[in-house]
C-alpha cells in the first residue's frame, strides 16, 4: 500500500472515530487493531499489537504520574490548597487587579505541586471567581488569569503531560528525552509566563480601573499579613524543593522524587489535621481513575507509532516534507503551527499521539536539540488548552464558574493571555537557553 494511503487510513480512522464520540484511547485502540491486521500480518499482527501495548506501559518512566496526581488530589480534597490561596490573598494588598494577581500567584504555587492542569483551574475557579464577581471584577479579568495559569501547570514541574511527552518522544528518538531534564527545563518558561501575566494584569487594571475595584485595605498588621504565608506557603515550597531539588542535584530519579513529594504532602496534611480516611480514599480513587485513562492512551499511542512506521507512512511523509527543503527554524515553526491549529478542535494528548510519530523522526533528521524542541512543543500544546473555541480549560472553567458567566466571555478573556504565551513561545524558539539553561 502506498504511504499516503496508509497515512490516510490510520489518521482518518482516528479522526472519524473521535468525531462520532469514541473516547481517545478507544479510538486509537480500534485504529491500531485495523492497522495491525493489515500491516503486521493478520492474526499474528494482532498478537504483536497486544504484546506491544502491554510493554508500552511497563515503563518505569511513567511511575511519577500517579504520584503527581495524588499530590494534587490530597492538597485539593484536604483544603490545604485553598488555605494557601487565602494566605496569598491576605498578603497581597493595594495592587491593581489584586485578586487576579492572587489567582496567578496561587496558581503558580499550586502548579509546582500538582501535575494536573484541570485540578489547578477547577480549584482556583471554585475558590476565587464567585468572590471576584461579587466584588465587581469584570468577568474577563476574573476568569482569564485562572485559565492562563492553569495552562502553565503543564510546564512548571511536576507535569503529567511533560512525563507523557518525554516517554513517547524517547520511544521514537535516537536522542532520548530525559523525564527529569524536561521537568526542570519547563520551569523557567513557566515562571516567565507567570510574571508576564501579573505584569499584564497590573498594567491593564491601572489603565482601566473599572475592570477591577481597588485592592485590599491593608488594615491587617504585618504579622497578620505575613504569618499565614509562613504557615501555609513555606511548607508547600519545601515539598517542591524536595521533589525538584533531589532531581536537580541527581540524588533521586523522577519516580523517587515524586514518591518523596507524595509522602511529604501526606505528612503535611496530617500536620494540618486536614486529612481523613475518607479524604485519602477519595484521592486514591481519583488518582487510579485518571492514571488508568492516561496509561491506556500511552499504550495505544506507542503501538500507533509502531504501526505507522511499519506501514511506511512515516518515511513517506518525511520524504515528502524533505522536498520543501525548509530550514530547521521554519520546520519548528511549522510544527508549532500544526499544533496550534489542531488545538482548535483536539485535546492535547490526542495531538501528541498524532504528531510525535512524525515530528520526532523529522527532528532527528535535522539534528535538532530534543530537549529544546520538547519545551517548544509543550508550550504550543499549552496554547491549545486555552484558546477558543475548544480549549479544554475553557470548558473546565465553564463547569465551575457561576451560571452568569457565558462561554463567549470565557473565550474573550483568554485572548490577551494566549498572546502572552505566544510571545514566550517566540522567545523560547529564538533564545534556546530559556528552555535549556537550567539543565545545562
Amino acid at each position: 500500500m502506498d504511504w499516503y494511503l496508509s497515512l490516510a487510513l490510520m489518521v482518518g480512522s482516528i479522526i472519524v472515530l473521535m468525531t462520532i464520540g469514541i473516547p481517545i484511547a478507544f479510538a486509537f485502540f480500534l485504529t491500531n487493531l485495523i492497522g495491525a491486521f493489515i500491516f503486521l500480518g493478520g492474526q499474528a499482527g494482532i498478537g504483536a499489537f497486544i504484546r506491544g501495548s502491554m510493554s508500552a506501559i511497563a515503563n518505569f518512566n511513567l511511575a511519577p504520574i500517579p504520584f503527581f496526581l495524588l499530590i494534587g488530589e490530597i492538597l485539593l480534597r484536604s483544603g490545604v490548597a485553598f488555605k494557601a490561596v487565602d494566605a496569598i490573598d491576605n498578603a497581597i494588598q493595594r495592587v491593581p487587579g489584586r485578586l487576579s494577581v492572587v489567582a496567578v500567584t496561587g496558581g503558580t504555587v499550586f502548579s509546582a505541586l500538582s501535575g494536573s492542569t484541570i485540578a489547578t483551574t477547577a480549584m482556583l475557579g471554585q475558590a476565587l471567581v464567585p468572590d471576584m464577581l461579587r466584588r465587581g471584577y469584570h468577568p474577563t479579568m476574573a476568569v482569564g488569569p485562572i485559565i492562563a495559569i492553569g495552562g502553565v501547570d503543564m510546564l512548571i514541574p511536576p507535569s503529567n503531560l511533560a512525563v507523557i511527552f518525554a516517554t513517547i518522544a524517547s520511544s521514537l528518538s535516537i536522542a532520548k528525552v530525559s523525564v527529569a531534564e524536561l521537568l526542570i527545563a519547563g520551569t523557567l518558561p513557566g515562571l516567565i509566563m507567570s510574571v508576564a501575566f501579573i505584569a499584564y494584569i497590573v498594567i491593564r487594571c491601572s489603565w482601566n480601573p473599572t475592570l477591577a475595584p481597588p485592592g485590599g485595605t491593608g488594615e491587617a498588621g504585618r504579622g497578620g499579613r505575613w504569618m499565614p504565608l509562613v504557615i501555609h506557603i513555606l511548607p508547600l515550597l519545601f515539598i517542591f524543593t524536595i521533589m525538584m531539588g533531589s532531581m536537580y542535584v541527581g540524588w533521586a530519579s523522577p519516580s523517587e522524587s515524586a514518591a518523596a513529594g507524595c509522602l511529604a504532602t501526606l505528612v503535611l496534611a496530617l500536620a494540618y489535621r486536614a486529612i481523613s480516611w475518607s479524604i485519602l480514599l477519595g484521592a486514591l480513587r481519583a488518582t487510579v481513575s485518571v492514571t488508568t485513562m492516561l496509561f491506556l492512551i500511552i499504550s495505544a499511542s506507542t503501538t500507533f507509532a509502531q504501526i505507522l512506521a511499519i506501514s511506511g507512512a512515516v518515511d513517506g511523509a518525511l520524504a515528502e516534507l524533505g522536498r520543501f527543503a525548509l530550514s530547521p527554524t521554519m520546520t519548528v515553526v511549522s510544527m508549532v503551527g500544526i499544533l496550534i491549529v489542531l488545538g482548535c478542535f483536539m485535546e492535547q494528548i490526542a495531538m501528541m499521539l498524532l504528531t510525535l510519530p512524525f515530528f520526532v523522526p523529522l527532528a532527528n533528521s535535522l539534528h535538532l536539540d530534543m530537549l529544546w524542541l520538547s519545551v517548544v512543543l509543550l508550550i504550543a500544546l499549552q496554547v491549545g488548552l486555552m484558546h477558543p473555541p475548544f480549549g479544554l480549560l475553557l470548558f473546565v472553567m465553564r463547569a465551575v464558574a457561576p451560571p452568569q458567566i457565558t462561554l463567549k466571555q470565557i473565550w474573550i478573556s483568554t485572548i490577551p493571555f494566549v498572546l502572552i504565551v505566544l510571545a514566550v513561545l517566540a522567545l523560547t524558539i529564538n533564545v534556546p537557553w530559556v528552555a535549556t539553561g537550567l539543565v545545562r
